[in-house]
């Protein structure tokens, strides 16, 4: 499939994009990017254009296109930090309310609110280790390459990251 699509078939890049835009853009909402959507697009177009130098395997390519991904997230906080804040009401003045599902959307943002919070507490490697190997189902191999660390200090950061996360929510840190 990687072949196919460094060839440029189109049926290889739908079957690439659909097995891992979901978990791009959950990583990048879990990272907390103003625009995760954008963000992933921005992601996948720079995969797009770099495809032809890539060399490996099907874990290697997902371990490439995360370290694109965080990177791609860095750049867009850094270009926020240049822009002008918006106001809470800006945002709700342009959301869109038609179609949808009220109640599925409210559950999806208690969630996504409760995730949010116990992922805030923990320091930021803690958070990068949960997000990518949680949200993003990368495995502990991919999660390294991504951090640039070993495979044992992922796994010392990651059992840190959910012995942190546990005590806070025993502690009544978060609740659902």
């Amino acid at each position: 499939m990687l072949s196919a699509a460094k060839a440029g078939e189109e049926w290889a890049w739908e079957l690439l994009y659909r097995d891992i835009s979901g978990p791009v853009t959950g990583y990048l909402a879990a990272r907390g990017a103003q625009d995760p959507e954008d963000t992933a697009a921005e992601t996948f177009l720079q995969v797009a254009r770099g495809i032809d130098r890539f060399d490996g395997d099907e874990a290697s390519f997902r371990s490439w296109v995360f370290v694109i991904a965080h990177r791609r997230l860095i750049d867009a906080r850094r270009a926020s930090d240049r822009r002008p804040k918006r106001s809470e009401t800006d945002d709700l003045d342009n959301q869109a309310t038609v179609g949808g599902n009220v109640e599925d959307d409210a559950v999806r943002n208690l969630e996504a609110e409760w995730v949010t919070g116990i992922l805030e507490y923990l320091t930021d490697e803690q958070r990068e280790v949960l997000s990518l190997r949680v949200v993003a189902d990368l495995s502990l191999a991919e999660t390294a390459r991504v951090m640039d660390k070993t495979t044992g200090a992922v796994k010392a950061l990651q059992r840190r990251a959910l012995i942190a996360a546990r005590n806070h929510i025993e502690r009544g840190g978060v609740t659902q």
